[in-house]
């Protein structure tokens, strides 16, 4: 008997509300400890202490959610993030952000294949997929927005100095989301018989799945140039103070919000992959007119702070329909094994994502930051192109 959608959305939106904060708060942390005299290359390896235990647990984790269930496994997670973000503020050290950082990320592993797993074993069709999980991710825009402009507000205030205790709300969101989960009953995605990672694997890879996934990568790819580096591009370049940095920030979360959220009410009038062609075309353009601006008009125009958040529009969508058209196409057994596979393509396209940031930060390449994200979409651009010829042609 499966769960009925309208009494599992509240949690699950909160799910992933408070892992895109835990997550997304990279751009704060760089942009605070930046100021204390850490350097970017540091920094910048330090989204690789959150992102590598994702791509190194998701496997293991299919296993474990298996054991315990989809429900205990969700509980567990964010009994362990809300302890994690109790105790941050607490301690100064910087290698606890490192600590702190591949915990959040090895309970995001598990939340999201348990997320995944609960939406494809109540939907069916890949339109009321795309609509499910458009709903869903949509919440973790609005986690963006709201963890750039509640710590943008603390950074700016008399009590700027103790911006960490903004993690105590996290905790709080933590214990709330329990709560809810502890009073619902969920159906358990199908199990087949344990036959190991290897042999599991063996039968779900093929050439769509492994161009998919390189289409993953490459979104993710583009979208942690935004979330974690956008206001530390926005002070550093465009001489913006902190708190400007991160409300201006905040509306490309904002943006991608909406993008989503109107994906998620329009998707069943167009076809899946003509509507993500579209949206890639638009950011394309958006960003060839933010090029010109800087290369032929003036290299640190204001007019940048305001035409970024708009890519948020058309960039938010891609993730969540490219997604749901492949997991309908994939048995439900195989829901978590295929889920842990997004999680660990898309954690290595944003700790690559990162470390390449670091770089041009570091070497005060930023009039270039603009000029390389389009090349990003470019490659991206192509890859989904030879992607979809390919999967129409398997259909």
């Amino acid at each position: 008997m499966n769960t009925k959608p309208p009494n599992i959305s509240l949690p699950l939106k909160l799910t992933f509300l408070i892992f895109s904060m835990v997550l997304n708060c990279m751009g704060i942390v760089i942009l605070q400890l930046s100021e204390a005299n850490i350097t970017y290359e540091k920094l910048g390896f330090l989204e690789s202490f959150k992102d590598l235990p994702i791509a190194f647990i998701s496997l293991f984790a299919v296993n474990f959610i298996s054991k315990i269930g989809t429900k205990k496994s969700l509980i567990l997670a964010l009994t362990i993030v809300g302890i994690c973000s109790t105790i941050l503020p607490f301690v100064e050290v910087f290698w606890f952000y490192k600590l702190w950082f591949a915990i959040i990320g090895t309970c995001f592993a598990i939340g999201k294949i348990c997320v995944f797993g609960i939406i494809r074993n109540n939907v069916s069709d890949e339109k009321s997929l795309a609509k499910t999980m458009n709903n869903v991710e949509a919440s973790f825009m609005i986690g963006i927005f709201v963890v750039n402009t509640g710590f943008g507000w603390l950074i700016s205030s008399q009590f700027s100095e103790y911006w960490k205790f903004g993690f105590l709300s996290i905790s709080v969101l933590s214990i709330i989301t329990i709560f809810l989960f502890s009073k619902i009953k969920i159906a358990e995605p199908v199990q087949s018989d344990n036959q190991g990672i290897i042999s599991e694997l063996s039968k779900l890879i093929n050439p769509l799945i492994i161009m998919f996934l390189g289409v993953i990568f490459c979104i993710v790819f583009i979208e942690q140039s935004f979330n974690s580096w956008l206001p530390s591009f926005y002070k550093n370049h465009l001489k913006v103070n902190s708190f400007f940095a991160l409300q201006a920030s905040s509306f490309l979360a904002l943006f991608s919000y909406v993008g989503r959220t109107i994906t998620a009410n329009i998707i069943h009038r167009f076809s899946l992959s003509k509507y993500y062609v579209l949206c890639l075309s638009l950011i394309i353009l958006v960003l060839i007119i933010i090029v010109g601006l800087q290369y032929f008009h003036s290299d640190n125009s204001m007019a940048l702070l305001f035409l970024f958040p708009v890519i948020g529009l058309f960039l938010s969508p891609l993730y969540p329909v490219i997604n749901s058209k492949m997991i309908a196409q994939i048995d439900r057994e195989q829901a978590n094994l295929f889920t842990s596979l997004i999680v660990i393509f898309s954690s290595l396209g944003s700790s690559v994502s990162s470390i390449i940031m670091s770089l041009l930060f570091g070497k005060q390449m930023l009039n270039f930051y603009p000029l390389y994200i389009l090349l990003a979409v470019t490659v991206l651009f192509t890859i989904s192109l030879i992607y979809f010829r390919v999967a129409d042609k398997k259909i």
